[in-house]
């Protein structure tokens, strides 16, 4: 019955389609100026005019590239970076005579190095790509010589009528001309657009909604006039020229590319905007740009390198220029051997001020093996490769959903390691934003056993084993509640109404109009399964969806919707029947009104107005004449809001004819009106007929913690992190629902800020916005001071009480202001968990930009729908949940998760590794290069500064690319301090992150000087070891050449060896790479010695012939390699054994075996590093 029924609904007739009223403001006398030039020729494609047009084909591209731009683009992109600009220059200059070595030694690595990451670009881009081809390539009904046929969305141009059938996407942005509903509705699903799930109705005119069938359409021209592209979703101005007449269009005509038609078998339209002048892909801007703030410190190393390579190369040139300057020595050359009278302006006695400057160019170029050429690379690849890590994750996949985690975006992984604090929503984040009916109030009874989430942490704070809102007793037969098959949306038991018991309760007839109020008020359409003959529905939100189904199992089952009636199978007198209402009127929900209407007639001939809306409006239309049972159901309400329930009221009036014969013209009129208060014209009308209520009682729906939610808030707290949740809910529900996920614990003190006080409510009788405004803000500032005051007491005091700031929307209004802005701040810093209510999507982003911009510390958002993007986007790092609200937070954010829980396991495990991988890897990186450039320096000084490299120009050019590049690469995807169950088993472990233990000055100078270090112990120890004795056989003393082999075996080995020492977790992989780097060096040695000495100079059988046969070769390499290693081996037992950072404690007692002790079990020096970590962390907040 899914659509046959469908046929004959009208909607249009009952609706008050306040949404569906066209445009009649000014901008509609602009149509044809400046910004609504567009003209289109509606099943016309072909007139001249229509084609001189030339608007843009329905061809969408996606990608960052194209084949004719992906070259010069992708280099552009490249040298954006400083290092390798440098390395351009150097290896363009390397082919004049200052070059110390060959050019196509640094063009070798160079090229390499960016063609790397120029594929790893192409690669992704083809990606992309091939996603465009899938959806240019589907197919859509496009009405051509007068019939309609398949064509791929590519081809569709401005003007063409399409088909569109039930479940398909909108291949552009479409005129809605007719439907399969005579009145021309259609339903559309906008997941895509804006994240929401609830259907949208549209609505053609109804002059085109007659045409129904493809040769109605044979004669059909018409011209559209409206707005150019533009990229807003909530709006559109135009209008459409047919049969002489002109007629206003609205975005309630319009479909939009990329959502869905549901609950319509078919629809016509005409193609009004395609490719990318359609809305959505106006909106396609690219996110943010984020960079971590390791990746930030990386810039600010390399131009500490930058400034010693120039420093050094300065100094270099000024000995050199003093040197040059000696030889000349009253008109003879002291070094006569150089032969100066043969030389260039590179070596000029008579010209040591041009030398010393040639010579200050050829040492940039010398030294530049100082910046790591391969770091950005090797970083890329190690990010991409730690996301495939995230991504397969097991134990973060949602089996239920079949959704894995994602890492959307490789360039923010290490940040994971660093957040201070979490930002979240609630509904759909926290909770599972799928509504169950759980509990009524009804003629001020309440019914519903069993205890909610909320309600079982309630009474366990208040150390009661019962706790039931407005029950005498509580559920007094779990089994019976098992045993009952479970239906979605519904989770009610209550013996006194199920099974048809309601019939026998005192007020029994209050409860039958309860729940056929609950039947009939609301947009739903039931769908029957073909298969299964299952009876659901479509609703326009799981909180309406709840109801009909609540209905449905009490026993009224609201089973068809005709053109202007709902039918339902209701118990009566013992036995199910039938009854039809006839639906006159819908006045439907809005966010303004907060309440729903419909005006029915029953088979009696008797008229009904039933409403249900939120209790701030509903009470204030209700009859002033006795309402029996008011109080009890406000208490209701009340226990319901604190039990975590979400709350409507629900309430009826009879009507007589005369009354509503005067209301209706007046309805009908209001709704016909084409004048700018049409919208007031019909609230007005709406205000006249919904008063004079009679209450029936009130709803209450659960929306369930997600699984596992308290333990992941807890084991975040338990790391340091503070979480801010941002919520639309009340104060009362939020607080409620913060207890229940262990963000608020028993004896936390609260630090509540609200404008619900006697004074702002007086105020805001009197309707004086400047007072109130004025009075509001005193207040809030006052609160705040007060709030203030009580931190700093428990401070100087000691004290161990922790604080929750607990602040509502309009009083966040007035905190988010400038002047208040930073004592706010500093209040919500100093607080445990903080909780603001009531929040705007706006004053969620502000919050966010707040946080991250006041405490300069890492901040992440999380949340799961469209209201949620721009905090995504605010905060440094955004994670989406693929949960019930579409897949627009998703699409904005840098990593996705389908469950709450699983944030646990992102941050301390994935995070945690990702910051330790990569602070290592970099800190390693500068490491190997400084020990290798600075050989090079003390080589260049014991040579008089004369710009000849200590080493043949391919082992420089191979060093970062293939002897020490594949080891960090593995450090950086393998590593791991301690296992993940360890991670999640010490959480406080985490700060070593937020602290940035790992990555401060401190410990990057350390490195830098192990660096420095390193190479003074390598060049000493081999050149006064091996320059006075011989080094053959044969007796003769070492050369040129063999001392670069020397000296670059024992780089070689000392740094590998370096990473084998630093690395906590060894794989064969790293095996592998560290010593095969080590062994490929000597398999280079032993062919490359092999080549014509006319490529290979230097190093022409130089291992086999004089290397490898010296034993003193060997003994000098394994005493530099020990010495090298000697200084960091010490630092290392020393610090582990006297000043151990946490994990080096965690690693001590799991080689103990002793791991299996609980964090508040560990020694005295583990908890005195934790509470040093936590107090940093304090004072770190304070001095904001």
């Amino acid at each position: 019955m899914a659509f046959g029924r469908h046929e004959r609904v009208q909607f249009s007739k009952i609706y008050s389609l306040s949404c569906f009223r066209p445009s009649t403001r000014d901008e509609h006398g602009q149509i044809g100026q400046k910004g609504y030039s567009r003209v289109v020729y509606c099943n016309d494609v072909d007139n001249p005019e229509a084609v001189q047009l030339r608007y843009r084909g329905n061809y969408v591209s996606t990608t960052k590239y194209t084949a004719i731009n992906f070259l010069p683009k992708s280099l552009f992109e490249q040298f954006r970076r400083v290092a390798n600009i440098y390395f351009l220059v150097v290896a363009c200059v390397s082919f004049s005579p200052l070059a110390p070595f060959r050019a196509s030694s640094i063009l070798f690595p160079l090229l390499l190095v960016i063609g790397a990451t120029m594929a790893k670009e192409g690669v992704e881009d083809w990606r992309r790509r091939k996603q465009d081809i899938k959806a240019n390539n589907r197919k859509i009904h496009v009405y051509r010589d007068h019939s309609f046929s398949e064509r791929k969305w590519k081809d569709l141009r401005v003007g063409d009528l399409v088909k569109v059938h039930k479940d398909e996407y909108f291949p552009a942005d479409l005129l809605l001309l007719s439907s399969s509903y005579p009145d021309g509705i259609c339903y559309v699903e906008t997941m895509n657009l804006d994240g929401e799930t609830n259907l949208k109705l549209k609505h053609a005119f109804d002059f085109t909604a007659s045409l129904h069938d493809d040769d109605s359409f044979r004669q059909f021209k018409a011209v559209v006039k409206c707005e150019d592209p533009n990229e807003d979703l909530y709006s559109f101005v135009g209008s459409l020229s047919y049969n002489n007449n002109q007629h206003p269009l609205s975005l309630q005509q319009v479909l939009l590319r990329d959502s869905k038609l549901k609950n319509t078998e078919y629809v016509y339209g005409v193609v009004i905007f395609t490719g990318h002048d359609t809305k959505v892909m106006q909106n396609a801007t690219d996110p943010p740009s984020k960079r971590s703030k390791i990746e930030r410190r990386m810039d600010k190393i390399i131009y500490i390198l930058f400034s010693t390579l120039i420093s050094i190369s300065f100094i270099g040139s000024i000995f050199f220029g003093i040197r040059t300057n000696r030889d000349l020595n009253n008109g003879s050359y002291r070094r006569w051997y150089l032969e100066p009278s043969r030389t260039t302006a590179l070596y000029d006695p008579k010209r040591p001020a041009l030398a010393a400057l040639l010579h200050f160019l050829t040492g940039l170029m010398l030294y530049g093996y100082l910046i790591p050429i391969s770091l950005y690379v090797s970083i890329e690849m190690v990010k991409v490769l730690q996301s495939v890590f995230i991504n397969q994750d097991q134990d973060m996949y949602h089996e239920e959903t079949n959704r894995p985690a994602r890492a959307r975006t490789s360039n923010l992984n290490e940040e994971l390691g660093q957040v201070d604090t979490v930002l979240s929503d609630k509904t759909g984040t926290l909770t599972c934003n799928s509504m169950e009916f759980v509990k009524c109030s009804i003629a001020g009874v309440s019914y519903g056993r069993g205890m909610t989430e909320v309600e079982l942490a309630l009474a366990k704070r208040k150390n009661v084993e019962q706790l039931d809102a407005g029950n005498t007793s509580n559920i007094s037969d779990d089994h019976a509640v098992k045993s009952r098959k479970s239906v979605k949306g519904f989770n009610f038991w209550d013996e006194r109404i199920m099974d048809s018991q309601w019939v026998n309760e005192p007020n029994s007839d209050v409860i039958q109009k309860f729940f056929r109020v609950l039947a009939i008020c609301h947009t739903a359409i039931p769908e029957v399964n073909r298969d299964t003959g299952e009876l659901s529905y479509e609703a326009e939100s799981p909180d309406e969806a709840a109801f009909v189904i609540a209905a449905r199992e009490v026993g009224f089952e609201f089973f068809q919707r005709t053109q202007t009636s709902i039918s339902l199978h209701e118990f009566e007198n013992g036995k199910t029947v039938d009854r039809s209402y006839e639906l006159l009127n819908m006045i439907e929900f809005s966010s303004a009104r907060k309440r729903m209407s419909v005006i029915i007639r029953n088979a009696e001939n008797q008229l009904f107005l039933l409403c249900k809306g939120a209790d701030s409006i509903m009470f204030e239309k209700l009859s002033k004449e006795s309402q029996p049972f008011e109080d009890q159901t406000k208490n209701h309400i009340n226990k319901y809001a604190e039990a975590g329930l979400r709350t409507l009221v629900v309430a009826y009036r009879p009507l007589d004819e005369v009354e509503y014969k005067t209301w209706e013209e007046e309805f009908l009129n209001a709704k016909t009106s084409v004048s700018v208060d049409r919208d007031s014209l019909i609230d007005a009308a709406a205000e006249k007929i919904e008063r004079d209520l009679i209450l029936l009682g009130a709803t209450a729906v659960e929306d369930k913690l997600q699984k596992g939610v308290p333990e992941c808030i807890e084991k975040l707290a338990n790391a340091g992190i503070k979480i801010w949740v941002l919520t639309g809910d009340k104060m009362e529900t939020a607080i409620n629902i913060g207890y229940a996920c262990r963000l608020l614990a028993q004896g936390m003190k609260q630090i509540v800020i609200t404008l619900d006080s006697p004074d702002i409510k007086s105020l805001e009788k009197l309707r004086d916005r400047e007072a109130i405004a004025k009075a509001s803000r005193e207040s809030i500032e006052k609160q705040l001071r007060e709030g203030r005051s009580q931190i700093d007491l428990a401070t100087s005091k000691s004290s161990s009480v922790l604080f929750a700031l607990i602040i509502d929307g309009r009083s966040l209004a007035f905190a988010l202001d400038k002047s208040l802005e930073e004592l706010f701040l500093k209040i919500a810093v100093d607080c445990s968990s903080v909780i603001c209510c009531r929040s705007s999507p706006k004053q969620k982003a502000l919050v966010t930009k707040m946080v991250k911009e006041g405490t300069r510390k890492t901040t992440l958002a999380i949340g799961d729908g469209a209201n949620d993007v721009g905090m995504l986007q605010e905060a440094d790092i955004g994670v989406g949940i693929s949960g019930a609200e579409g897949m627009q937070a998703v699409m904005a954010s840098d990593f996705a998760i389908a469950q709450f829980r699983f944030l646990e396991r992102l941050l301390l495990v994935h995070g945690h590794w990702c910051y330790r991988r990569i602070a290592m890897m970099i800190c390693y990186f500068f490491y190997k290069n400084i020990a290798f450039g600075f050989t090079l320096l003390w080589f260049e000084a014991h040579a008089s500064f004369s710009g000849q490299p200590a080493y043949n120009d391919w082992y420089m050019s191979f060093y970062n690319v293939f002897f020490t590049s594949l080891p960090v690469i593995a450090l950086g995807v393998f590593d791991q301090d301690v296992s993940a169950r360890l991670c999640l088993k010490y959480p406080l472990l985490y700060q070593e992150g937020v602290q940035n233990i790992l990555f401060n000055w401190p410990r990057i100078l350390g490195w830098m000087f192990n660096g420095v270090l390193s190479s003074m112990i390598i060049f000493f120890i081999c050149k006064n070891s091996t320059i006075h004795q011989a080094f053959r056989e044969d007796g003769h003393v070492i050369d040129y050449e063999i001392l670069g082999v020397l000296m670059y075996t024992c780089v070689v080995w000392a740094v590998n060896c370096q990473m084998a020492l630093s690395i906590n977790y060894f794989t064969w992989i790293q095996h592998f790479f560290i010593w095969g780097s080590i062994f490929f060096w000597y398999v280079f040695l032993v062919i490359y010695g092999y080549i014509n000495p006319l490529w290979s100079t230097t190093a022409y059988r130089v291992f086999v012939e004089a290397c490898a046969p010296s034993p003193f070769y060997w003994m000098t390499t394994f005493l530099v390699v020990v010495s090298t290693l000697l200084p960091y081996f010490l630092y290392r037992a020393f610090q582990t054994r006297f000043h151990p950072m946490y994990h080096d404690e965690i690693q001590r007692r799991r080689s103990e075996g002793c791991e299996e002790v609980s964090p508040g079990e560990l020694p005295g020096r583990v908890k005195d590093k934790m509470d040093h970590l936590s107090e940093r962390m304090k004072h770190s907040h304070r001095e904001i």
